[in-house]
């Protein structure tokens, strides 16, 4: 079956933004003016049609990412919708690994959120391409330059302004096109599926003509042709413009800005037209490249269906219809039902027997997919989040995705004996999907504790367990998940030895101990010259260390931000084994660390607060009280932003804390930011 798209028309691209600044309703209008589907469902009505899971429609809010694909002029876009709340932020990561290009959205009344920020520091790292949206230009408040403004002071981005808005608030309706000179005004009786253009009113002509320029002088500084005609005052026609515009952005030089009202049908179509016009097709970015497991060399793979077939595994979901969904990304070649894939991370070889092309929760059978391509797959039994599926013939592996560890736990224990094997396969099936929910035993209680990014992701979890699965479970209350660290550098030994009966145990070895920057976590260094200990026990003596470090000597917490150096050491030809290395490591690594000034370490959240003038002095001390500590307050509009940093312990239930102390009016957002020192009378209580 031949590709019905070629790349050139393919775009994929995720739409990305704070909660509440307008993706879902933004997404449903691209489904509805595309013809994807027939009728518009409000996220308020709990009818989204991307919003799929039960809990999303009950909380108005994505917690998973949702895959589908539409067509507009000739073009075939794939679409990812993601979470915009903090706890779901592993979901935005590993769409845009995947992804081309972006449409980030603001709310023209909030600006740049907190959320924003994060997925837009997590966009750079993936280098990838975007378009701005400022979005609820209708809402009270609107200011569409202040969002601009901050745009350039809080996220350090080039922006390109394509658009302006025309009226604002209520009055808002239209807009001037600056790149095809022209004003454009929407109808209402039809969902504004109908606009018109029209000659730009003289009363405007001047603003219009002061921002056009603008453009043509941003664009000039970049390139020489419209630099000419801009100092010549000579006309930039609309395709050059087009076409400068189009390589800055994939360039990630620039971001172009468009405006408009998703909720008020106002402005969608003219930002699929940038998508079109402006963000990279799959031809547009670099070849992907991967390491070769059989010779450990890099290799490339070009663009192309001719090319083996390489994709990556970005999503793993649980189908209560076909069981395990795999989500993938075709980077080249091209893949049939019934062939064959290599697994290149667990060696594994697997059957394809079906491919599905998605459109949030319904799916639709493909035969073939192509390069570039967005697709599902059922069927596969060895496979996880970040894993290479590639050609039998030509195995390849490419860059892992990497995702931030949780920092809130709790325990978890079924109510019935029942519940108890499902309790494990649903743990075990959530923890596939969801790379930052974690698992694991405590081993003096034995209870089962599980870990992730938030209290709302826990909860939704456990929601999950009891709609999906039918798991009934009690659970603790959350804890925070803290760290030890050491203050000083300290030389340990450690030896095992044990003499029975035959071949006894030899094992023992010398370890240097140094504290390392926050962050950096655990570094193994081996620098044994001369074989004092052989080649062979070095991995042994690593694991021994990194064992005794998932328990440290305070509370039991893991030992993290040093570097262990295996200084020397020496073997027995007879009685050395890699036990009693990895014992004998484990052994040195706790009376090192005993030694080293060990101290605890607490997970720290940046906090953005947004409360109304009136509550700040109550909203200040409580926030006092909790150890917090001020970066930054700013008014916004008759309220107050106050942006700062407390120890995540000192916050549980501060939302609900939050709205009594404002009158329901306040409302605030966290995320992890780094780990610090716990004071001493604190620490005193943890040990």
């Amino acid at each position: 079956m031949p590709r019905k798209y070629p790349l050139q028309n393919i775009r994929n691209i995720g739409i990305m933004a704070h909660i509440d600044a307008g993706k879902t309703t933004t997404t449903e209008r691209i489904l509805y003016y595309t013809g994807k589907i027939y009728k518009i469902g409000e996220v308020h009505d709990g009818e989204a049609t991307m919003d799929w899971m039960d809990q999303e429609k009950e909380r108005g809010i994505t917690i998973t990412s949702a895959a589908t694909s539409c067509f507009w002029k000739e073009h075939r876009v794939n679409i990812i919708d993601t979470p915009g709340h903090v706890d779901f932020t592993a979901e935005v990561e590993r769409s845009l690994r995947i992804l081309d290009g972006a449409i980030a959205i603001f709310c023209a009344v909030g600006g740049v959120e907190p959320q924003t920020e994060t997925v837009w520091r997590q966009a750079d790292r993936y280098k990838v391409p975007r378009l701005a949206f400022i979005n609820k230009m209708d809402r009270v408040g609107a200011n569409f330059f202040e969002v601009v403004k901050e745009m350039r002071e809080r996220l350090g981005t080039d922006t390109l302004l394509i658009q302006i808005p025309i009226g604002k608030e209520e009055n808002f309706n239209a807009l001037i096109d600056l790149v095809r000179m022209k004003k454009v005004v929407f109808q209402e009786e039809n969902y504004g599926t109908t606009f018109h253009e029209e000659e730009i009113d003289e009363t405007l002509k001047e603003e219009a003509v002061r921002y056009r320029e603008k453009l043509i002088e941003k664009l000039g500084e970049k390139d020489e042709e419209i630099l000419s005609a801009y100092v010549h005052s000579k006309e930039v026609s609309e395709e050059k413009l087009k076409a400068v515009i189009r390589k800055l952005t994939i360039e990630n030089k620039i971001v172009p800005v468009l405006c408009g009202s998703s909720l008020k049908n106002r402005g969608v179509q003219l930002l699929l037209n940038a998508v079109i016009n402006y963000l990279p097709s799959p031809l547009d970015i670099p070849s992907v490249e991967g390491i070769n497991p059989d010779n450990n060399k890099e290799e490339k793979r070009l663009v192309s269906d001719k090319e083996p077939f390489t994709a990556l595994v970005f999503k793993i979901a649980s189908d209560p219809y076909v069981g395990k969904l795999i989500f993938f990304r075709v980077y080249s070649g091209h893949l049939k039902i019934g062939s064959f894939v290599y697994n290149a991370n667990c060696d594994t070889k697997e059957r394809v027997g079906r491919i599905l092309q998605m459109h949030a929760d319904k799916r639709e059978e493909r035969e073939e997919i192509f390069c570039g391509d967005i697709a599902a797959s059922v069927g596969f039994k060895k496979v996880r989040t970040g894993d290479t599926l590639c050609a039998l013939e030509h195995p390849l592996i490419l860059e892992a995705m990497h995702f931030p560890e949780p920092v809130i736990s709790l325990a978890i224990e079924p109510k019935t004996k029942a519940d108890r094997d499902k309790l494990s396969s649903a743990l075990n099936k959530l923890s596939e999907e969801d790379p930052t929910f974690k698992i694991s035993t405590d081993k003096e209680t034995e209870q089962t504790i599980i870990s992730g990014m938030g209290e709302l992701h826990l909860e939704i979890l456990k929601e999950r367990m009891i709609r999906e699965f039918k798991v009934d479970a009690n659970v603790g209350r959350p804890q925070v998940s803290y760290r030890e660290t050491i203050a000083k550098s300290t030389e340990s030994e450690g030896k095992f030895i044990r003499q029975t009966g035959g071949h006894g145990q030899y094992g023992h070895v010398l370890l240097k101990l140094e504290p390392l920057e926050s962050g950096m976590g655990l570094e193994f260094v081996n620098k044994i010259r001369g074989g004092a200990v052989p080649q062979e026990f070095i991995p042994a003596v690593k694991k021994g260390v990194r064992e005794a470090a998932e328990g440290g000597v305070l509370a039991g917490y893991p030992v993290t931000d040093l570097k262990v150096i295996l200084k020397d050491g020496s073997f027995h030809e007879v009685d050395s084994s890699e036990l009693a290395f990895r014992f004998a490591a484990s052994i040195a690594f706790k009376e090192g660390v005993k030694r080293a000034v060990p101290f605890l370490l607490e997970p720290i959240m940046s906090i953005e607060i947004i409360t109304p003038e009136e509550y700040v002095g109550e909203v200040l001390g409580n926030f006092n009280s909790k150890r917090g500590m001020v970066e930054w307050i700013k008014e916004k509009k008759g309220i107050k932003v106050i942006r700062g940093f407390v120890p995540l312990s000192e916050m549980f239930g501060y939302a609900t804390s939050l709205r009594s102390l404002t009158q329901g009016r306040g409302s605030s957002t966290m995320e992890p930011s780094h780990y610090a020192r716990v004071p001493e009378n604190i620490a005193e209580k943890i040990k």
